[in-house]
């Protein structure tokens, strides 16, 4: 079930749930039907609002981008065809989200075809568009007549990712920077709980201090290791029986995307100070996002089946692979990629991130 009925009044109520389902959840909101002089037909746009705060990363007053990214793909999900799961999505972010407002979400049908459907999101706060997206949805064609992919993270860094299970890493601090890390160390900070998903921090052993990697920052790499918090289902009294049973038939499957896609944004730019070996910047942001999720079905889905007819009464979830690197930085902007790994090393999706990174402050009369 939803975590509210319609968003609250009171900011100061509004808070993260823990599970994934209940972060994302919508308030359907009066459709619009517009109508143009050059088109027979009336275009529809479906309008929602989110239940749930989103994530402060650094306990400020900016919500986490890969929220409203997120949920902007599953509002989209909303308004397809059983069948259509997201593969691909671009979004622009414009302003900086507010944890206190709730985002309403206008999603306008670009096409509705037999195997690829479009849409055209805007997110907004109190009226202004904050985030700006089009995402894509398909079937799945049941084919797989050719397969490539590059070597998997998990065989490549075996031996970093066997030497600990991924609930002893650490968990992924709220801001991936060295000066935060020592004030969490030193009691000055308490670290809120990351919402929706469990995100751990590979330890890469040494990968990153070796000198080939400092001459070469492309060759740095970040591992990050994820799963699902709570159910996938809205209805909390469902069994492992109809939890099953739903995923199999893909109930989930838009919701699994979306999560991917949240998690693909945590502490994503970050990584890049820190390959190029800069300890302070004046400003960071994210600009564009896009990913791209290569597989559907089986290679997203994220509870773990086998533990489950092991005899564990829980939910237990899969655990995901994100390897992120930094191609490149110039012109005060830098890029973050990284690929996305399924539990058995197939490539899920591929994030392409652009960014603003700014090293010193621009003049008094300078405008973004």
């Amino acid at each position: 079930m939803s975590p509210r009925r319609e968003a609250p009044d009171d900011g100061d109520s509004w808070t993260s749930p823990h599970s994934f389902v209940e972060l994302m959840a919508l308030e359907r909101l009066e459709e619009i039907s517009i109508s143009h002089p050059d088109t027979a037909v009336p275009e529809r746009i479906e309008r929602f609002r989110s239940l749930a705060a989103p994530y402060p990363p650094g306990q400020g007053t900016r919500s986490f981008g890969g929220h409203v990214y997120a949920q902007s793909a599953y509002a989209a999900s909303k308004t397809v065809g059983p069948g259509f799961v997201v593969h691909d999505m671009t979004g622009t972010f414009i302003l900086g989200g507010r944890v206190d407002t709730p985002y309403v979400y206008t999603v306008r049908h670009i096409r509705d075809g037999f195997m690829y459907s479009t849409r055209a999101v805007d997110a907004r706060q109190e009226g202004k568009i904050c985030f700006s997206c089009i995402c894509s949805f398909k079937r799945d064609e049941r084919q797989n007549l050719f397969d490539h992919q590059p070597t998997s993270a998990q065989e490549r860094f075996d031996s970093i990712l066997s030497a600990k299970r991924p609930e002893d890493q650490a968990v992924s601090p709220s801001v991936d920077a060295d000066w935060w890390i020592d004030n969490v160390r030193q009691g000055n900070i308490t670290e809120l709980e990351f919402p929706g998903l469990d995100v751990r921090k590979v330890d890469m052993q040494g990968h990153n201090h070796a000198e080939d990697v400092k001459q070469h920052p492309e060759r740095y790499r970040q591992l990050t290791q994820y799963r699902l918090k709570g159910s996938p289902d809205e209805d909390p009294n469902a069994t492992l029986s109809q939890i099953r049973e739903r995923e199999e038939a893909g109930d989930y499957d838009n919701l699994y995307a979306c999560a991917h896609m949240y998690s693909s944004d945590k502490n994503s730019l970050l990584l890049i100070p820190r390959a190029l070996g800069i300890k302070n910047w004046t400003e960071m942001a994210s600009l564009t996002l896009t990913v791209i999720l290569h597989r559907h079905a089986e290679a997203m889905r994220m509870i773990d089946w086998n533990m489950v007819e092991k005899g564990d009464s829980e939910l237990p979830k899969k655990w995901f692979v994100q390897e992120g690197w930094t191609p490149q930085a110039a012109q005060n902007r830098a890029v973050h990629e990284s690929h996305l790994w399924s539990p058995n090393g197939a490539l899920l999706g591929t994030s392409l991130q652009d960014s603003m990174l700014r090293l010193r402050k621009l003049g008094k009369n300078a405008k973004l």
